[in-house]
């Protein structure tokens, strides 16, 4: 529809409504609104036109729907005003209803245009009194509402003035009428008291007699005077206006006596004028509050006549109506009935209200047929039409007769005479549900929601939405619930109904929500809470339901909810033991059996409960048995009921969940999965320790029991893959091994369902078992390609590649730690990083450097074999190979904990051979020496055999570090009769030369180091001995022979290097040249410019040995080192003697002339006033920012040139640092003013005005235009990297995280395009600590965590970063603060040497480390823990105070 053809339509509706053609006006305006929804013009006309066909809801709605589409039009109300007399004040008023008071007081406003229009056009004087007497009645309506709004107060006021005007005669009744009418309006304002006055004396002056004046006058005075006896006031001022026919003033004035003080008489008077007007519940109500009731009925019995009868049913008939009657006042009504159906006996009505009278009356007087039942009969005999006694005859047949038939066609009766009849259609259609006449039913339904207006009929909503939801019809079953719920919104079990359809048509969310809303309305309704939970559960939000469920059961025990509680723990258990947290999960079971077995004594018939609680107690079997230790109720525990829950074994605990199987399929014994579990349980028992063979316990009876289960099982579902799977995995276990029926049982499981990973991965093992490693190779590569990310397939090729010895096994062995924690990769993949890392001789190849260094195998191989030891404790090669790792990640406490473990083990099993034993007992007392406990070290070492090269040198070394040498020296020796290669024997002669010249035996070390270089292979160590002692004792010829031999030996690299650089420094220095000692310094710092020692040492012997090269220029070595120190952060709180500013005075001091040096000096300055701002003291030199740039400028050097714009920025940075803003913004105004184009002094003035707006508006929200000022300032200043952090810090102040992530990544491209490294890192550690700030926050999502990740990856990938590391263990610490992983972390940040890690960081990562223990409640780490960082701050302070 066009434009031209929606007008065409509206003006084809407008004359409809002119010609009284209400329905084709609604045609023209619903077509209009098919295509335009928000057409203003259109709801108008559906309005009026829906008003005329007396349909005020749908009228309503189309006004209400017109207001909010344009609130400032007032077509709504006005429609057109030469069409507003003609609609009426009925259409007025209905308009008046559908819109707040804001909008009547708009309402008025128009109808005052209106009469100023009127008036304008010389309107006829009647025709002008009829508009404002109008307006009086319609703003009077708006104040009987309690309307406090002044300004439609006044415009009333305003009505009644101008309508007494025009009035003609005065005085006459009608201008008496409306006198009266706004001297009870004034009344009504306490404001108005003057106006009221003058209105009550104008009209005493006209009408003497007239005495409603003085009544006002008088209840105005007695309001305001007398206080004290205000409430007999009210009460005398309504019993007289009771007796002059003035009901309503009556009420009101009753009604507030009353409430001051009760009154019997008052009361009475009350009831009276509610009578009057019709308010007969109210009366009622009023009534029954004294015992003046019944007095007052038969007072009115008594002086009624029989014309008055009638009055009197009525009056009773309220009464019966209400919930106020009391026993003895319905015999009353009783004998009134009987007495008013005697005196009209053809009155149906009558006989109704005493049959329902005695309904109400109780039980008893329902069953006696002759009182409800035969008056309700002679009720619906006398008025066949009378549909509330057929309603109630319904209700005696279905309630008390139990016919069902008659019930049903009374209801039917009733409904067809009322079809506003809710409860006679609800009764009627349940039943016919009952009797499964559906079809009635549906008809019954479909025929009231035809009818139906929106937001009504929720009773047929509702049921025919049950209807639908009880086949199946969940979308329509949807759309009938929500219009019942359009009819009451405040319905919880039309909630609770509308959250089952949504749950059936699976629309999870829609029906959380659902549900929520019913548990709001109705809070102690506990099957809401139930289905949230169960939705939750259904999610696998398992906390979450858990939280609703316990808030169930802490109420009452409700066995759904207990039965949801177990398994969402049960659940929560297995995916801990996942991830190897096995004592969170036995807690979490010990939980979930408790609650089944509350379930259990509640409902003992029900095997699902015993079903769950055996897949409870089963559970405990993937534990270790050390931890399977649960809390077992005594009566499921098979003892004593009247005693407390017992503490149970593994083997105990899975015997418990044997008999819970057993108890289930008692009661159901043909259910094919219970008899699986069963055989699952047996395999589980016979998987643990059994003390005799002959045991009905043993594991041979206990596998064939297993068999015969699941044998069972398959009779019972053969199409069952599990069971053949299961079937096939207990016949090749040891005990059984007959792999013929484990073959036959994998295949049938694939044959059953082809997809089936597990099957496929078993086969290929029981393959593998029989060494056929073709057949194995191609099961387990189905496997893989069915599910790639089963772990178990990959375990199998990597053992496959093990044994064919192919280099892909590690990398395989990796893959298994990487999709999950399992056992047998965990350990394969920990053997071979321990093998890989034992084999020095690959050190250097590129597949050590891939296997190990790149994939952080090492770190991997821990945690993972953590997870490992903690699984299962019985293996000694897995503690030795997990000591193994802690040592070479320096975790020495860990690693001595490890080996003492395994020795546990070792001892415990006797099994063990004595070579295992000692080979233990070496790495322990090896991890012994290294953590310094020397004594314990040396006496595990003698309780070994002492055969082996590593025991005797471990046991020289740790007496040798004891301070023993002489035994020393001689477990030495002894090792040198064991050694059995040359290198062995090479290093252990050096250890005992060092040993000898430790002595003061220099000969027999001279021996010793001459025999080592004699052996076919020296090593250079020796050498190295050799010319050092040389040198000590100024033996040139020696030094220089064995320095001839080491350079002989080939290049080195690292601390070799420097070892053989300080060495010839030394030899020549000793041989008299100082020149050749510069020299070779200079030249090994040129081999390898990378190797800062070498740069010390060059530093160090040139002053010393070529002390004219030292002194040239002396200023620039300063300056140079004043900047190092700068860049380092080194100022006078750090250190008072070698600290940037004491470098940059002598600097000064020696080069007045030099640019450099001031401008150095001034970046000391700064550097010591921030120091001091960071640690709260105040700064003492402050002022000097533009003394020393003055001096920069003053130099005539091209190089102050260039520094000018750098000391522009330092100078403008301290005065912001020291809060002189008005300076700091004065100074860029001035250069700005001699070079405006100067872009660098542009973004400092941007920089400070920014501050400044912040500083002085206390931190609120900049507006776009300032950011964008600011984003162009830096844009100017591309190459600028600390204006691009600058602009990302002011986004981060003001939230706008987003934008400051751009700048920090806009300067990271920048630095790398400059090649700069340092500030690459500096913005990726910025951009890392941005996205923390949200991560610690709990903000949800992966964006920030994915960017912590991958910043600090970057930062790792260019250089080894503390801080990194620290935001690395600080986002594992937030995302999983109790895992084994985030305490790896923190510890390797804290337990370092003090000197390479800062402090700062050493100390938050302790502080983190510190909360992490405390939750885990290790209180033994904790201690540790707090000892070290005591010890790092006594060691601290004692520096600082040794440097004093």
């Amino acid at each position: 529809m066009s434009s031209k053809e929606v007008k065409t339509a509206l003006k084809s509706a407008r004359e409809a409504i002119k010609n009284k053609e209400f329905k084709e006006a609604l045609k023209h305006c619903k077509a209009v609104l098919k295509l335009e929804k928000n057409n203003y013009n259109a709801w108008v006309f559906i309005g009026l036109a829906a008003s005329e066909l007396e349909q005020p809801d749908q009228s309503q709605m189309a006004y209400k729907k017109a207001v909010e589409l344009e609130p400032e039009q007032l077509l709504a109300w006005q429609v057109k005003w030469e069409n507003v007399v003609v609609i009426g004040i009925k259409c007025l008023r209905l308009i008046m209803l559908c819109m707040p008071h804001t909008e009547s007081n708009c309402l008025a406003k128009v109808w005052l245009q209106l009469l100023q229009l009127k008036e304008e056009e010389a309107v006829d004087k009647k025709e002008l009194l009829q508009l404002w007497q109008q307006m009086t009645k319609l703003l009077s309506d708006c104040l009987n509402e309690e309307e406090k709004d002044n300004e439609i107060q006044q415009h009333l006021i305003t009505a009644f003035e101008k309508t007494m005007v025009l009035m003609d005669p005065i005085p006459g009744e009608e201008h008496k009428i409306v006198s009266t009418d706004y001297v009870k309006c004034l009344s009504k304002l306490p404001q108005e008291e003057v106006k009221m006055k003058e209105a009550c004396e104008s009209m005493l002056s006209l009408y003497p007699n007239h005495s409603y004046p003085l009544e006002v006058l008088c209840s105005h005075y007695l309001k305001t005077v007398i206080g004290s006896q205000i409430c007999n006031c009210h009460l005398g001022l309504g019993t007289k206006a009771l007796q002059e026919g003035r009901y309503k003033d009556a009420i009101k004035d009753l009604a507030q006596g009353l409430k001051k003080m009760s009154s019997s008489t008052g009361w009475c008077n009350l009831a009276e004028a509610q009578f009057k007007m019709q308010r007969y519940s109210d009366s009622a109500v009023s009534c029954s509050q004294g015992m003046f009731t019944l007095l007052y009925i038969t007072v009115v019995i008594q002086m009624t006549s029989q014309t008055t009868c009638f009055h009197v049913s009525i009056k009773s008939k309220e009464y019966v109506q209400s919930n106020f009657i009391r026993g003895s006042l319905k015999n009353q009504l009783r004998d009134f009935f009987l007495k008013a159906a005697s005196q009209s006996p053809d009155c149906g009505e009558y006989y109704f209200l005493l049959g329902k009278l005695y309904w109400d009356m109780g039980e008893e007087t329902r069953k006696d047929r002759s009182k409800a039942h035969t008056h309700l009969l002679k009720a619906a005999k006398l008025d066949p039409n009378l549909g509330c006694a057929f309603r109630y005859l319904g209700h005696y047949y279905r309630e008390v007769a139990n016919d069902r038939g008659r019930a049903r066609g009374c209801y039917k009766k009733a409904f067809e005479l009322d079809n506003d009849d809710a409860e006679s259609g609800a009764a009627s259609v349940d039943l016919c549900m009952e009797q499964d006449d559906m079809d009635t039913a549906l008809a019954i339904l479909q025929s009231v929601i035809e009818k139906a207006t929106p937001g009504s009929a929720k009773w047929a909503w509702m049921r025919r939405g049950l209807y639908h939801l009880k086949v199946g019809e969940h979308q329509q079953a949807t759309a009938d619930l929500q219009a019942a719920l359009r009819a009451d919104p405040e319905d919880w079990v039309c909630w609770e109904c509308l959250g089952e359809a949504y749950l059936n048509r699976r629309s999870f969310t829609a029906a959380l929500k659902a549900f929520g809303k019913a548990h709001q309305l109705q809070p102690s309704s506990i099957y809401s809470v139930y289905q949230a939970a169960a939705i939750k559960q259904t999610l696998g939000k398992f906390k979450e339901a858990v939280a609703e469920y316990l808030q169930i059961t802490a109420q009452q025990d409700y066995v759904p909810a207990l039965k949801g509680l177990g398994e969402c723990q049960l659940s929560l258990a297995k995916s801990l033991m996942e991830d190897c947290r096995d004592g969170g999960a036995i807690d979490l079971i010990q939980q979930a059996v408790q609650n089944l077995f509350r379930a259990v004594e509640l409902r003992p018939d029900l095997s699902c409960l015993w079903k769950l609680l055996g897949d409870a107690c089963t559970a405990v079997s993937n534990v270790s048995p050390n931890r399977a230790q649960v809390l077992m109720p005594a009566p499921l525990a098979g003892l004593d009921p009247n005693t407390k829950s017992h503490t149970l074994t593994q083997a105990q605990t899975l015997k418990v969940g044997e008999r819970c199987y057993a108890r289930a399929l008692k009661l159901m014994s043909e259910v094919p999965s219970l008899w699986y579990d069963l055989g699952l349980n047996y395999f589980r028992q016979a998987s643990l320790p059994c003390p005799t063979e002959g045991d009905q316990n043993s594991p041979s009876l206990l596998l064939e029991k297993a068999q015969q289960c699941l044998k069972k099982a398959i009779m019972m579902d053969s199409g069952n893959h599990s069971n053949w799977n299961a079937l096939g995995v207990i016949s090749m276990s040891e005990g059984l091994e007959n792999f013929a029926l484990a073959q036959h049982c994998f295949i049938k499981s694939i044959d059953v369902e082809p997809n089936n990973v597990v099957a496929w991965t078993n086969l290929g093992t029981l393959y593998l078992k029989k060494d056929n490693i073709e057949l194995a190779h191609n099961a387990f590569k189905i496997a893989q390609s069915l599910e790639p990310l089963y772990v178990n397939c990959w375990i199998g090729q990597a053992l496959i590649a093990e044994k064919v010895g192919s280099y892909d096994t590690m990398d395989l062995f990796r893959h298994t730690t990487e999709l999950s924690t399992h056992m047998e990769g965990v350990k394969g993949y920990a053997y071979w990083v321990c093998s890989t890392v034992l084999d020095k001789s690959n050190r250097d190849s590129e597949l050590y450097r891939y296997n190990i260094v790149q994939m952080n195998a090492i770190s991997a191989a821990q945690v993972a074999l953590s997870k490992y030891t903690e699984r299962i404790q019985s293996d000694p090669v897995a503690f030795i190979m997990l000591g193994y790792l802690n040592e070479h990640l320096q975790l020495k406490r860990q690693a001595l904990r490890a080996y003492q473990r395994c020795l546990a083990v070792e001892l415990l099993q006797s099994k063990s051979s004595t070579e295992e034993l000692a080979f233990a007992l070496g790495n322990y007392g090896r991890a012994l020496c290294t953590s310094g406990q020397l004594d314990e070290a040396v006496s595990v070492y003698n309780s070994t055999p002492l055969q082996e090269l590593s025991d005797l040198t471990g046991l020289a070394l740790a007496y040798c570090r004891a301070g023993l040498i002489a035994e020393s020296i001689n477990a030495y020796e002894r090792a040198l009769a064991v050694a059995s290669t040359e290198k062995d024997k090479a290093y252990i002669l050096t250890a005992l030369a060092l040993l000898q010249h430790r002595q003061g035996h220099v000969d027999s070390a001279k021996t010793l180091l001459f025999k080592c270089s004699m052996l076919k292979e020296p090593i250079s160590e020796s050498l190295l001995c050799l010319c050092a002692l040389g040198l000590v004792h100024s033996d040139a010829t020696l030094a220089s022979a064995a320095l001839t031999e080491l350079l002989k030996q080939g290049s080195a690299s690292g601390d070799v290097v420097e070892q053989r650089c300080l060495l010839t420094c030394a030899l020549l220095a000793l041989q008299g040249n100082y020149r050749a000692v510069q020299r070779e310094a200079s030249r090994a710092v040129h081999s390898n410019p990378g190797n800062p020692s070498l740069w010390a040492l060059l530093s160090r012997v040139v002053p010393q040995y070529y002390p004219r090269k030292a002194n040239h220029e002396p200023w620039k070595a300063l300056l140079y080192s004043g900047v190092n120190q700068l860049a380092n952060g080194r100022h006078s709180g750090e250190d008072k003697h070698r600290n940037a500013l004491r470098t940059m005075q002598r600097a000064v001091l020696l080069c007045p002339d030099d640019p450099g040096t001031w401008a150095g000096l001034m970046a000391a300055c700064h550097t010591e006033n921030t120091s001091c701002y960071l640690s709260g003291s105040a700064p003492c030199r402050q002022g000097l920012e533009q003394i020393l740039m003055s001096v920069v400028s003053e130099k005539e050097r091209p190089l102050a040139q260039s520094l000018e714009g750098w000391v522009l920025q330092q100078a403008v940075t301290g005065l912001m640092l020291g809060g002189q803003l008005e300076q700091a913004e004065a100074l860029c105004s001035q250069v700005l003013s001699v070079s405006p184009e100067h872009p660098a002094v542009l973004l400092s003035l941007r920089q400070v005005q920014c501050h400044r707006l912040l500083a002085s508006s206390g931190g609120t929200v900049l507006p776009d235009s300032v950011l964008e000022q600011l984003n162009n300032a830096v844009i100017m200043n591309p190459t600028n990297l600390g204006a691009w952090h600058w602009l990302a810090e002011v986004y981060r102040s003001q939230g706008l995280l987003v934008q400051a992530v751009m700048a920090y990544r806009q300067s990271l491209q920048l630095a790398s395009q400059l090649g700069m490294h340092s500030s690459q890192v500096a913005s990726l550690l910025r951009l890392a600590l941005l996205a923390l700030g949200p991560c610690m926050a709990g903000v949800p999502g992966k964006d920030w965590t994915d960017l912590i990740l991958e910043a600090t990856t970057e930062v790792l990938k260019l250089d080894s970063s503390p801080m990194a590391l620290l935001f690395q263990a600080l986002l594992q610490y937030v995302t999983k603060m109790a895992a084994r992983e985030t305490r790896r972390l923190l510890e390797r940040l804290v337990y370092v040497p003090s000197q390479e890690f800062p402090v700062t960081v050493v100390h938050v990562a302790s502080w983190y480390l510190l909360r992490h223990l405390h939750t885990k409640n290790d209180q033994e780490l904790m201690n540790v823990s707090t000892q070290l960082h005591r010890t790092r701050t006594k060691v601290s302070l004692g520096k600082k105070k040794w440097k004093l």
